[in-house]
């Protein structure tokens, strides 16, 4: 049995500005500083990751409980500006994979595997009502490394399942080069859809097995699956 593990911004959805917007007011809150994350990248990284690079591009420390303070902040605010963010959307394709999926349950399991925090993600499924497909994974919560993240979802998924998952069962689906590292780094298989910030082009140049414009071609998508 395969085990497909799903990043989710820029691979499931777009949060329409969401998670950017609900860090900078958490920065606002905590720290009193506005627009706190302009010019940093976040794609591929964890939520804790990006925190810490935007506490340092401040001059401030991580240290006396200041993340955790953040966190608490960010998330507070996620949960409303999900709810309302005017550009949200569902990747395309999106909805008809994960139901073709859930038809080869014989075949694959699905997952998570997300630099977002558990709750942080939970929170964005839950706004395209997706949390059902996914029963556990691995998130930015477990390891601010999202290259750790991958062994922490197979011992999930062993558990669950009982089954004797190995990295090569994986699949991870996602659309930067830091997924496509995090897989190869495990031997385990990827596929890249440049529905991020990404050409097809950087994704295949990065070692992604396969790489799709999008996933709206699903027999093309389960069949490379394997």
């Amino acid at each position: 049995m395969k085990l497909v593990l799903f990043d989710i911004d820029g691979t499931l959805i777009s949060s329409g500005g969401a998670g950017t917007l609900s860090l900078d007011r958490a920065f606002r809150e905590v720290f009193g500083l506005q627009d706190a994350f302009r010019g940093i990248s976040m794609a591929g990284k964890t939520d804790i990751q990006i925190i810490k690079e935007g506490l340092t591009r401040h001059g401030l420390s991580a240290d006396n409980g200041v993340v955790p303070r953040v966190v608490d902040s960010y998330l507070r605010n996620l949960d409303r500006e999900i709810g309302r963010a005017a550009g949200k959307h569902l990747k395309p394709g999106v909805k008809e994979a994960l139901e073709a999926l859930l038809r080869e349950e014989e075949r694959a399991s699905l997952g998570l595997l997300t630099g977002n925090l558990e709750q942080g993600a939970r929170i964005k499924l839950q706004a395209f009502g997706l949390n059902g497909y996914f029963p556990s994974g691995a998130f930015g919560s477990d390891d601010e490394d999202r290259n750790r993240l991958l062994p922490v979802a197979v011992r999930r998924y062993r558990e669950l399942y009982g089954n004797s998952f190995s990295y090569r069962d994986c699949i991870i689906v996602g659309d930067t080069p830091r997924d496509v590292e995090c897989a190869k780094r495990y031997d385990a298989f990827c596929i890249a859809v440049a529905t991020g910030p990404y050409e097809a082009a950087l994704l295949r140049d990065a070692g992604a097995d396969v790489v799709m414009e999008n996933l709206s071609d699903t027999d093309a998508f389960l069949s490379a699956l394997g």
